[in-house]
């Protein structure tokens, strides 16, 4: 997708603005004044609660915030702004960021200043003197008046998440991309305090299984900002590629990050032919990454490196075979999608091409070490993810090296083995300077007290971690993975599971019976098998990334699903016109299908959104309002061959046409023998 020129970095679409941050720079260097402290007061300590159905309300704000307190009138935007700071050095980029989106839909002139003109100024931006401790560093106190805005913080980041909350309570035209005319540019009177309750906020992109460019992962960043995400996890490295640069061993990239195009279902693929060409892909230089961490520091996200090892790794492999077990690795191509594992037997699966490390190796440790070193030092961020999950474990029992391994390590089995590879490989980690986080997987051999664990398989892994006093971002498959079908695997792309927005709202990062002190956060996983560019991506992260984003930032108090929904639908039109594509398939029908006792097909249509209804056929034809409503259990007709069904708002269709053919019906229901 274009982009509109950088200029410091930060994207300013018109000349005319240019000319406005031009006029700004010069306010600012006006000499800094001083002036009083204020802070934001609610009303009796009340708490404004949002009706249940407010498809229109003015107050909207996606995560909720702590507390809002409404107050009457409005502040009406003039044609003229001024934002005004007393540190505009420790807050360019949240003013950057108010010029750039007040000024473009609006066509108005924004600029700012350092001096202390409370009069003058629309917007002030103050950070503390002295620690307000109830906001701690990422939270603040806004303000709405009829006569200015103030947003208040301990740190940066509060500021420009209060800004994102400001956004948030303007028209939704505020996120067109041009100016936008015949629109009454006003914010509700409001007082707000808000923090986030974890400190962990993260997603999960996948770039390794389909390479996303950098200015698509920098769209990526832009839109998890404005619902306050402040980690973004990269997944760099699978057995469909290696993405990221490391000087000595050019094959990475060179081999490793090109594979065979395929479309269709993941996993199923014909496996490429000889010479099919090998330039589907991609990867990032090290400066294209040093690139991102700037442009998401910028933004107050840190970025979370994988590496995935000792499994996952058949880009490695088929780029230097001697990192392999197995002598037919020289054989070896990076993945296009065709099946290499299999999964009959559950966990961990038996590979048909062994796409692991080999622990036995002292070529590996080396070959690590390297990775681990350039890694380290173009992330800042603390961790580094070295993946661990799901490494087969069929190539490792028949090779006489792991053999030789286990005797003289005293090594009982396979998880041990792992394990040993674990405990080396986090060595290595922190001889760098990082901490080493891995998937729950390497808990099984046994791992350092050190080891900070991402549980995915379930909730129960996390809480055994937590228990064993170890660092836990919670992911689980069952709330967080937005790779999952949304709605019915005849409207979706078909992933393994189903995962719908609902569900997703029920995620709990810190449930009952664990010490708060060990869980991080939690994160939303974003896996891109049946991804295959960033506007499906959007379409998999929004809105159960709303939900997500609630649930790691919001009081678990203030969880509400009638009325996140009605917020969520308020968001839809704003991600409309910000031409960010999300999923609808909150309001299509659940079909739960079985058989009566004469044999017959019963279908239920179930609803997430209460006040739909559904309307259907069996006759071929396209049901409308004045179709049949679909009130109880249906029994299909003997001679259909087509359910169709539609949700309707009112005389208004809401939903998506669902085509369900009987003969998926009777898949779902075989008849008893």
């Amino acid at each position: 997708m274009p982009k509109p020129p950088i200029i410091g970095k930060l994207p300013f679409h018109t000349t005319k603005f240019r000319m406005r941050l031009l006029l700004s720079s010069i306010l600012l260097s006006v000499s800094v004044g001083s002036f009083a402290q204020t802070s934001v007061v609610t009303k009796d300590n009340t708490i404004f609660e949002q009706p249940v159905s407010h498809a229109h309300s003015e107050i909207a704000i996606i995560p909720e915030p702590v507390t809002i307190t409404k107050q009457e009138g409005h502040f009406v935007l003039p044609e003229s702004m001024l934002i005004q700071t007393a540190k505009p050095a420790e807050l360019k980029q949240s003013i950057a960021f108010l010029q750039e989106r007040l000024s473009v839909p609006t066509g108005y002139f924004v600029s700012s200043t350092a001096v202390a003109a409370s009069g003058r100024a629309n917007i002030r931006l103050i950070l503390t003197d002295k620690n307000d401790a109830t906001i701690g560093a990422e939270g603040y106190h806004l303000q709405v008046t009829p006569q200015q805005i103030t947003i208040t913080a301990n740190k940066p980041g509060g500021i420009f998440y209060g800004v994102q909350t400001l956004m948030q309570l303007l028209p939704k035209e505020i996120e067109s991309k041009e100016e936008v005319k015949d629109v009454k540019w006003q914010i509700p009177c409001v007082n707000i305090t808000d923090y986030p309750r974890l400190g962990w906020r993260g997603l999960m992109f996948d770039v390794a299984r389909h390479f996303f460019t950098k200015d698509e992962v920098k769209q990526y960043i832009d839109a998890m900002v404005r619902y306050k995400y402040n980690i973004l996890h990269l997944h760099l490295t699978d057995d469909e590629g290696w993405r990221i640069e490391i000087k000595g061993y050019p094959k990475l990239t060179e081999v490793g990050a090109w594979n065979v195009k395929k479309v269709g279902t993941f996993g199923n693929f014909i496996p490429p032919k000889a010479d099919e060409p090998r330039n589907y892909g991609g990867f990032y230089t090290q400066e294209d990454l040093k690139e991102l961490v700037a442009y998401a520091k910028e933004r107050f996200v840190n970025i979370l490196p994988e590496v995935d090892v000792p499994g996952h790794s058949l880009a490695a492999v088929a780029s230097y075979p001697e990192l392999s077990c197995t002598q037919d690795a020289v054989n070896y191509k990076v993945r296009s999608g065709e099946r290499i594992m299999d999964w009959s037997r559950g966990a961990p699966p038996l590979a048909m091409v062994d796409n692991t490390l080999c622990p036995a190796n002292e070529k590996v440790y080396e070959f690590l070490d390297t990775v681990v070193s350039q890694v380290a030092k173009i992330f800042p961020f603390e961790y580094m993810h070295m993946g661990g999950d799901e490494a087969p474990h069929n190539f490792w029992e028949k090779t006489p090296q792991i053999q030789e391994l286990m005797k003289r390590e005293n090594l009982k089995n396979m998880h041990q083995v792992q394990s040993y590879f674990e405990r080396r490989l986090e060595k290595i980690v922190a001889k760098h300077g990082k901490r080493f986080m891995a998937w729950d997987e390497v808990l099984e051999g046994g791992v350092s007290q050190s080891t900070a664990v991402m549980s995915w398989r379930d909730m129960k892994y996390g809480v055994q971690a937590a228990k064993n006093k170890h660092e836990v971002v919670m992911s689980p498959t069952q709330y967080a993975y937005l790779d999952y079908m949304q709605a019915d695997e005849i409207t979706e792309p078909k992933v393994y599971k189903g995962l719908r927005l609902s569900r997703t709202y029920e995620f709990d990062p810190v449930p009952d019976g664990v010490d708060p002190k060990y869980i991080k956060g939690g994160q939303g996983n974003l896996w891109t098998e049946q991804v295959y560019n960033i506007r499906q991506a959007e379409y998999q992260t929004w809105p159960r990334g709303f939900a997500i984003a609630e649930s790691v930032w919001s009081p678990k108090e203030k969880k509400n699903w009638k009325n996140f929904f009605a917020r969520t639908e308020q968001h839809f039109e704003r991600l409309d016109i910000a031409e960010t594509k999300y999923a609808p398939s909150v309001y299509d029908p659940i079909f739960t299908v079985k058989r009566t006792a004469d044999g017959k097909l019963l279908v239920t249509l179930g609803k997430e959104v209460e006040d739909l209804d559904i309307y259907y056929s069996f006759d071929n034809s396209f049901p409308d309002h004045f179709y049949p409503k679909y009130t109880e259990p249906l029994v299909v007709p003997v001679d259909a061959n087509m359910l169709r069904v539609i949700t309707y708002r009112g005389k208004k269709p809401i939903g998506r046409m669902m085509n369900m053919p009987i003969e998926e019906l009777n898949k779902r229901a075989p008849m008893k023998k």
